[in-house]
């Protein structure tokens, strides 16, 4: 049985690029298309889903066929499975008392989505949520609730890979949140 674990993130400059590039990776690959859609700032965003050899063949067609139109192209292997209903806004989270709350904002949505991936393999944390691009200038946002101590352990990897990037616009962890901005993210 294959595992189509991999996701492909493809941010474009570019409108018409953006439209010519998923084609392109459409045609190119067995992949399912997650998300293709114009985003804030005049960008346009790809992801697909995949065999981990699909989603490099994807982007390595992006990478040509985009040229100088691609923002960012990043692949996350073996992606945690609670990945795929933050970035669908379908997880639940019932309102109660919240132990704690991790946001991490960045300046890219590949950036955010692998920030969560790094943040849930390393501590065991719900992720409630990753927000991307929309109403927000093209940024991310990825919002985590959980034991105020994994949480604080949930930093570290995630922070490494922002800095190291260029793509933290900053991180906050809230203790004991007020049920109004949890309301706010569900």
């Amino acid at each position: 049985m294959q595992e189509r674990n991999a996701i492909g993130i493809i941010e474009l400059s570019s409108i018409h690029k953006g439209f010519e590039v998923q084609d392109m990776i459409l045609k190119s690959a067995n992949v399912e298309k997650l998300v293709a859609r114009t985003i804030c700032s005049g960008k346009y965003l790809i992801m697909v889903r995949g065999e981990i050899a699909d989603v490099e063949t994807c982007l390595n067609t992006a990478n040509e066929i985009g040229g100088y139109a691609v923002v960012n192209a990043l692949q996350i292997s073996r992606v945690d499975e609670r990945i795929f209903p933050a970035i669908a806004g379908t997880t639940t989270l019932e309102i109660r008392r919240v132990d704690g709350m991790l946001i991490f904002e960045t300046f890219s949505v590949a950036s955010a989505i692998k920030a969560a991936d790094f943040a849930v393999k390393e501590a065991n944390i719900q992720l409630l949520r990753i927000h991307i691009a929309m109403a927000i200038g093209g940024k991310g946002f990825v919002v985590f609730t959980g034991n105020v101590e994994a949480l604080e352990s949930a930093i570290p990897p995630a922070l490494d890979f922002l800095k190291e990037e260029g793509m933290l616009a900053g991180y906050s962890l809230i203790k004991n949140p007020h049920p109004d901005v949890l309301r706010e993210l569900i």
